[in-house]
């Protein structure tokens, strides 16, 4: 039932961000973890996952995890790795603004996107289960917004960058407590594979 009711809301995010003009991208997510930079002190409390590194058009690319709907689909944690290039970064409760050290965050993580200039991600918005569904698919939708805007002022093009919410739907911690909430306010950075042209 829960599956369902977050499939459902999937859904219609993606139709009314294509509905929008908006609609996330369609590229195929990677299925395998891998690592090539060094944890970021914000990342305690998430697993670990499997190393591997591949070469894609002469630039060397780390991949990370599948995106939260497909993990989560797949049965598998929907928490970013540590061993993952690209770290969350977290957010007040019913805000959207960066705070400092989100700011860090997004600037290594800028870094690494110029190191792999062919490189494209996703930016997953995601909030806590306080407040109604639509209103934090809204939040969701902000919080990704926010940290793509930064990234463009920091010189990554905006057509590598795209965007989607999943507001409450899924949590990387489900205790009802302050600590827990603070984990799922969050915007979390999937690298998106592309694939040459044939």
């Amino acid at each position: 039932m829960a599956q369902f009711k977050i499939v459902r809301y999937a859904l219609v995010a993606v139709f009314l961000l294509t509905a929008a003009g908006c609609a996330p991208s369609t590229a195929k997510k990677p299925d395998t973890a891998a690592a090539s930079s060094s944890t970021s002190p914000g990342s305690k409390g998430k697993s670990s996952a499997g190393q591997g590194e591949g070469q894609r058009g002469g630039s060397r690319e780390s991949q990370t995890s599948p995106g939260s709907l497909d993990a989560l689909q797949q049965g598998k944690s929907t928490a970013t790795p540590a061993s993952s290039p690209l770290q969350d970064i977290y957010f007040e409760f019913d805000r959207y603004n960066l705070q400092p050290d989100a700011r860090e965050t997004l600037k290594a993580n800028a870094g690494w996107l110029k190191g792999n200039p062919s490189a494209r991600i996703e930016v997953e918005g995601h909030c806590d289960e306080r407040g109604t569904n639509e209103y934090n698919l809204a939040l969701g939708a902000k919080r990704a917004q926010a940290a793509k805007d930064f990234l463009v002022t920091l010189g990554i093009p905006a057509e590598r960058v795209s965007t989607i919410s999943y507001g409450e739907e899924i949590p990387v911690c489900k205790q009802a407590t302050e600590d827990c909430w603070r984990q799922n306010r969050r915007a979390r950075f999937v690298i998106i594979t592309t694939r040459p042209a044939s």
